[in-house]
């Protein structure tokens, strides 16, 4: 059950900036993507949908402090990735 992620220009730049600043999270942050194409449901990335004005979004965890805020269409098996940050910070 792969999903393809699709990277949008104003993601890649978060994720470069973000990275930048946490280069010690870069191995973290490959591995939760790689297991967010093969099996999104994976219980280590913790998926839900968010709620509020976010309801459209879902989230997944790099680790305990880190989420990354995500489009999730499963029809399409597609993955968007919105934002990446701090717990607070990408809510």
């Amino acid at each position: 059950m792969n999903f393809r992620i699709l990277y949008t220009h104003s993601y890649n730049r978060k994720a470069a900036r973000f990275l930048n600043y946490h280069r010690n999270l870069v191995p973290q942050y490959e591995k939760t993507l790689k297991l967010l194409e093969v099996d999104p449901f994976h219980p280590s990335l913790r998926l839900h949908r968010l709620k509020g004005r976010l309801s459209a979004l879902h989230s997944v965890s790099i680790n305990i402090s880190y989420r990354i805020t995500l489009e999730f269409l499963i029809d399409e098996k597609t993955i968007i990735p919105v934002n990446v940050g701090k717990h607070g910070g990408v809510y």
